[in-house]
């Protein structure tokens, strides 16, 4: 509601002169309680804007509004697309003299401009007004506008909150108390919003005033109880309407319906559906809604289809909600085909689809990765003229961010901050989720856009960033996360732990990682499958298995039941351990637990049974995984071919590599990285090119393994051409060390790769060069990376982050400051962001060289590049400086922070002062 027709009828409403209202001796008490308490200060906080208002217009429209004939002013055609609900509530706000006639003409006036529509608080302001001039009729039709215009439960809140304290007041009682619409339309509102405990408050209030609720009162009650499922006080007020002497309605049962569909009750609801044709109520579009609603819910579609197409007999239509709901019920349940048939024939019966309906669409075509044909349905939503919420963004950002397309995902943020459609904590978590699977930093960074938005950050949001800085090796900075989530009030999770006891794991920190679970005590939490899984597998990489076994006992002791990942994990150790006959009798007693061997199990079984040479069993166990029911997958066939090519059965490999396609399953990067080697290794370079080939129609890119063994062999070609001693380097087939081949590679190697890489149809790629570059810079071979780097630029093709971020780190390990900072100035040119490991190293060897003033220039640019500012601190002034005692230069640095606004978390503050401190 734009308030429109609200401002027009109080416009006509006979008014008293303010010449006649000054004669009153009261309203002189009256004005001085508003000035010293308006209303609009009573509730406990009030977010007047997203945005701050411009100061000088509500001073620039007062003046226009003190002027006879202000309608007329030539300045408000060009005021008018700026003036927004917070400029008028600024307006009313800082004037309560305002003429109250004034005040309505213009509240009138502005709200039939098509770009204006009121909010609670401008409405709110005028209602201060209004009640000061004692225009209660006025006033009375503005606060039923202001309650039916909140559109958020901070609103909501806000509205209830000034209304309860305004008729708490003794001079306002007896003349402006709540009527018992207002009443019931305040109700109304807070169950919109579930406010439960406040719709208790305005009833109870309702009572000690005297106010007799009616039907509606009655009603809304229920409808707010059954909302959240809780059937029984419902009912207390159902009691109540018969007690009345009055009937329960069609709308009492509807609800009704709804709470036992909440409550997980689709029987009783089928109960009052039937029920209501003898109680003398007709059973509405709603009812078959809410009863459709929760038959989908519980996976019931079947019958809830029925219940769709029987709504004929009682003379009801499907509504766009009953089509929602039953499409969304399809798509959940796997039937997506038929939910989508069914959104494309909406329009032929007559029913045109809305947002939430194409919502349902996006979200479940974006789930069955189909996210291109979501962008697509966005697009045909928006030629409608529909709105996308910030639910159909969040779903597109979602799919994007599952796939790693992150680009595509800040596109999508960008569309709907263009559409004044706002983040919230779900879309940030989202793309969080994403970056960290690629670059930490940049997730870290929207943990910092987040607090500026004042989005709170959860668990969820942790935990992703926690995973993503295990996943770069940077447990310190998990740590670090997990103190700071703790600092703000989140308990960490059984995810939390059991990330960070893997990572612990994983590089061989067992007894920390044993340390962090005997922890799960103290911290009131009870260790998972997951958790003792991680801790079991740590043990079984580094030989324990007599540690694992006691933790699996003790997990099974404790009531947590083992699944196939613990029992995985302490096979593949007794394979490492070559007890293969204690590994196949932990299968069976993995078996006995009622746990059923997976895919991964029998992998891990063929695998040592090929390492050694046991190619009968590796079969036979093969045949035993499918007649099991499970699938080969790309592990499964790779040890297979990993075993042929290592013992020259090429035939069969290539066998393989047939059946695992013919079976649907894709070959990884290093499924055919051994069989180019394996042709390599025979002189086959003809058919090692195939494969890159197929690499690249496949869209699966080569690692810089699979260029170092195309080099290995273009090498001993050479070799055997010139007799060059690089022949020695290669003479051991899959047997050899990279960093030999990159050590040896010269420029026209590369070239002599590219060539024929060209003439096998495989154009080289940003991809080819930055693997080379990655290989290359390992070695400390930045000479021919700089050529590569003028050849790709020369070809148009631009660097990657991962190829700059290698050279850069080359530099920095050689000492080579200067060329590690024009690589830097390259990459923020680029919009790419160095690693802070990097940034650490570069800075330290500048002040370790005295060049505190490049230190300064660098670290103040690093800042504008938009990490997050706490991981910064980490990384160079923690881990950097006060790790090399150099104290005095983090302290320059912290202050060129504070002084560029970077604003740190109390913990880290903490952290640095007492490093600052100790040195």
């Amino acid at each position: 509601m734009n308030g429109s027709s609200t401002i027009a009828t109080v416009r006509t409403s006979t008014m008293r002169t303010p010449a006649a209202i000054m004669k009153h001796v009261e309203f002189f008490h009256f004005r001085c309680f508003l000035l010293t308490k308006p209303f609009s200060s009573f509730p406990s906080s009030l977010p007047i804007d997203p945005e701050p208002p411009d100061h000088d217009l509500p001073l620039l429209l007062h003046s226009i509004l003190s002027k006879p004939n202000w309608q007329k002013h030539p300045s408000l055609p060009k005021l008018l697309p700026s003036i927004s609900p917070s400029h008028v509530h600024s307006l009313f706000s800082l004037n309560p003299y305002l003429l109250p006639q004034t005040a309505l003409d213009f509240s009138y006036w502005i709200s039939q401009k098509p770009t204006f529509k009121h909010s609670v608080y401008s409405y709110s302001a005028l209602l201060n007004i209004l009640v000061a001039y004692k225009f209660f009729g006025p006033a009375d039709k503005i606060r039923l506008a202001m309650i039916k215009s909140s559109a958020s439960i901070h609103e909501s809140r806000f509205v209830f909150e000034l209304l309860m304290e305004m008729n708490k007041n003794e001079q306002l009682h007896s003349c402006f108390k709540l009527s018992l619409r207002s009443y019931n339309f305040l109700l109304m509102s807070l169950s919109k919003f579930l406010m439960i405990d406040e719709m208790k408050s305005v009833y109870s209030e309702m009572l000690n005033n005297r106010v007799s609720p009616n039907i509606f009162t009655w009603n809304t009650m229920v409808n707010g109880y059954c909302k959240i499922g809780n059937v029984v006080e419902a009912q207390r007020y159902v009691t109540k309407i018969v007690q009345a002497g009055l009937n329960p309605d069609t709308f009492t049962y509807t609800s009704l319906i709804l709470g036992h569909c909440r409550n997980k009750d689709v029987d009783s609801a089928f109960r009052i559906f039937r029920m209501m044709p003898s109680k003398g109520c007709r059973r509405n579009e709603v009812s078959y809604t809410n009863l459709i609603h929760g038959l989908c819910e519980a996976e019931r579609v079947d019958e809830a289809i029925k219940l769709f197409e029987a709504m004929g007999e009682d003379f009801c239509y499907p509504t766009v909600r009953t089509y929602t709901v039953i499409v969304f019920g399809l798509c959940e349940t796997g039937r997506k085909s038929e939910g989508i048939k069914l959104f494309e024939e909406m329009s032929q019966k007559g029913c045109e689809a809305n947002a939430h309906t194409y919502t349902v669409i996006i979200d479940s075509l974006c789930k069955d990765n189909k996210v291109d044909e979501a962008r697509e349905m966005v697009g045909r939503m928006l030629g409608k003229g529909l709105v996308p919420s910030v639910v159909t963004y969040n779903a597109l950002i979602d799919g994007y961010s599952k796939h790693g397309a992150m680009e595509a995902a800040l596109e999508v943020l960008g569309m709907m901050e263009s559409n004044n459609c706002f983040p919230n904590e779900r879309t940030y978590n989202e793309l969080i989720a994403g970056f960290c699977k690629k670059n930490v930093h940049k997730a870290m960074a929207f943990l910092d856009k987040m607090l500026e938005l004042k989005l709170v950050p959860n668990v969820v949001t942790y935990n992703s960033l926690i995973h993503g800085q295990c996943k770069m090796g940077q447990l310190d900075n998990a740590f670090r996360l997990l103190e700071m989530m703790k600092k703000n009030g989140l308990v960490p999770d059984q995810w939390t732990y059991s990330v960070l006891i893997d990572s612990l794991c994983k590089v061989d920190r067992i007894e920390e990682a044993r340390n962090l679970f005997d922890s799960l005590k103290e911290e009131s939490l009870k260790a998972n499958e997951v958790i003792y899984t991680a801790l079991i597998d740590g043990y079984c990489k580094v030989g324990k298995i007599e540690d694992a076994n006691y933790l699996l006992d003790r997990m099974i002791n404790q009531g947590c039941l083992p699944n196939s990942c613990t029992y995985n994990a302490i096979i593949d150790g007794l394979c490492n351990m070559k007890n293969m006959k204690e590994a196949l009798s932990t299968v069976k007693k993995m078996a006995g637990m009622g746990v059923k061997p997976t895919v991964d199990t029998y992998t891990i079984l063929i695998k040592w049974m090929l390492k050694e040479g046991d190619f009968d069993h590796a079969h036979g166990t093969l045949d035993q995984l499918i007649s099991s029911g499970c699938q080969p997958d790309v592990l499964t066939y790779t040890a297979f071919i990993r075993a042929y090519c290592g013992s020259g059965r090429l035939k069969e490999a290539e066998d393989m590599m047939i059946r695992m396609k013919e079976e649907g399953v894709f070959p990884d990067s290093l499924t055919y990285t051994l069989l180019l080697d394996a042709y390599g290794c025979l002189g086959l370079m003809h058919s090692a090119f195939d494969v890159l080939k197929c690499m690249f129609d496949a869209g699966c890119e080569p690692s810089h393994h699979t260029y170092s063994i195309l080099f290995k062999y273009l090498l001993k070609d050479r070799g055997t051409k010139d007799d060059s001693p690089a022949v020695n380097l290669v003479s051991n087939g899959m047997l050899f060390d990279h960093a030999d081949v990159w050590k040896s590679m010269e420029f026209d190697t590369a070239l002599e790769l590219f060539e024929k890489m060209r003439q096998h149809g495989c154009v080289p790629n940003a991809n080819t060069y930055g693997k080379l570059i990655i290989g290359l810079c390992k070695v400390g071979r930045f000479v021919v990376v700089q050529k590569l780097f003028d050849h790709m630029r020369d070809q148009g093709i631009s660097p990657g982050e991962d190829a700059y971020n290698s050279l850069l780190n080359c530099f920095c390990e050689l000492g080579m400051y200067d060329d590690a900072m024009i690589v830097v100035d390259l990459m923020i040119k680029s919009s790419q962001l160095p690693y802070l490991d990097s940034y650490r190293q570069l800075i330290c060897g500048l002040y370790d060289q005295g060049d505190k003033e490049k230190v300064d220039t660098l670290f103040a640019n690093l800042l504008r590049c938009g990490y997050s500012s706490d991981e910064v601190a980490w990384k160079i002034l923690i881990d950097g400086l006060l790790k090399k005692g150099i104290a005095d230069g983090c302290s320059e640095l912290l202050s060129i922070m504070e002084k560029m606004g970077c604003q740190l978390h109390p913990n880290t503050y903490s952290l640095l002062i007492e490093g600052i401190d100790g040195a």
